[in-house]
C-alpha cells in the first residue's frame, strides 16, 4: 500500500488552481509503474519523491498521463505542501529537490510557498504555419524558450478568446504554447496549452512562469510581478526575477488523502 495525496496548487480554495497527485516513496517504483499510475490518476501531473540522505532533500520526478517531464511547478508546490503540512518530516522551512532540471528549492513563509527555479532564456522566433492556423488570432510577438513557444498578444481579452485547434498543435515539435498579455487585475495573464503531452490546457503552470517572468520583467521594467493564469480554474502567482533564477510564490490546499496498491 502506498500513500497518495491530491493537492490544488496555486490557489487558497478547493477546486481552484491546478490539481496534482503526490506520491511519497521510500524507494523508486519501476518507471513503467509510475507512468501507469500517472495515467490512472489522469491529472496534468503526478509527482513522486524519494528522500535523500541530507535532511530536507529529496529526489523528485513528474509524470503526465503520457510521459515524464523535465520541470513542473505546480506539482513541485504540491509535493512541498505534502512534506510541510501532511507528512511534517521537514526540519527547516526550506526544501531542496534534485530533479531533471537540476536542484530546485521551496521556501515556506506562512501559508505561501516559494519555488526557486532557473529562469528561461528567450529567443525571437517565427510561429510555424500550422500553429498560426491553430490559434487563428496572430500574436504580436513570438519567442522560443527552453521547451515552449511564448505568444504575446495585445490584451487579456485576446488571450481569453483563444480556442486553439489542439490536434494541429500536437504536430509541432515543442512541449507547448504559452499565450500571454498585460492583465487588467495583475501585471500579466497567461494560458498554457500542452496537447502533445496529453494536456490540452493546463490550469496553472508554474514552469511557464520561468518563461513569462523574464519577459514581463524586461517589458514592464520591474522584477516583482503579479500573475493570473486565466484558465477556468484560475491560478494566482507572485513572481520575482533574481538574476538567473525566478521565484514563484503560491498557496495550496489538500483535496484528497488515500492509499493505492500496485
Amino acid at each position: 500500500m502506498y500513500k497518495l495525496y491530491q493537492i490544488d496548487a496555486f490557489t487558497n480554495a478547493l477546486f481552484g488552481g491546478n490539481p496534482a497527485a503526490v506520491v511519497p516513496l521510500e524507494t523508486w517504483l519501476p518507471d513503467r509503474a509510475m507512468q501507469l499510475l500517472a495515467r490512472e490518476n489522469n491529472l496534468a501531473e503526478t509527482a513522486f519523491f524519494v528522500p535523500l540522505e541530507q535532511p530536507d532533500t529529496f529526489h523528485l520526478r513528474w509524470f503526465t498521463p503520457k510521459t515524464e517531464v523535465q520541470l513542473c511547478g505546480h506539482a513541485t508546490l504540491a509535493a512541498a505542501f505534502v512534506i510541510f503540512n501532511c507528512l511534517k518530516i521537514n526540519r527547516s522551512e526550506r526544501l531542496s529537490f534534485q530533479s531533471l532540471s537540476d536542484w530546485l528549492h521551496v521556501q515556506r513563509a506562512g501559508d505561501w510557498l516559494t519555488l526557486d527555479f532557473p529562469a528561461d532564456r528567450l529567443t525571437p522566433a517565427e510561429l510555424p504555419g500550422e500553429a498560426h492556423a491553430a490559434f487563428q488570432l496572430a500574436p504580436r510577438e513570438v519567442f522560443l524558450g527552453r521547451e515552449d513557444y511564448l505568444l504575446v498578444f495585445d490584451s487579456e481579452s485576446d488571450v481569453l478568446s483563444l480556442d486553439p485547434d489542439f490536434r494541429a498543435l500536437t504536430r509541432i515539435p515543442a512541449r507547448g504554447f504559452i499565450a500571454t498579455a498585460p492583465g487588467t487585475e495583475s501585471d500579466f495573464v497567461s494560458r498554457c496549452f500542452f496537447p502533445a503531452f496529453g494536456i490540452d490546457e493546463d490550469p496553472v503552470t508554474g514552469s511557464a512562469h520561468t518563461t513569462l517572468t523574464p519577459y514581463w520583467a524586461g517589458k514592464l521594467g520591474k522584477n516583482s510581478l503579479s500573475a493570473i493564469q486565466c484558465s477556468e480554474r484560475q491560478g494566482y502567482l507572485r513572481c520575482t526575477l533574481q538574476e538567473e533564477r525566478v521565484l514563484i510564490s503560491g498557496q495550496a490546499v489538500l483535496y484528497l488523502e488515500g492509499y493505492f496498491q500496485v
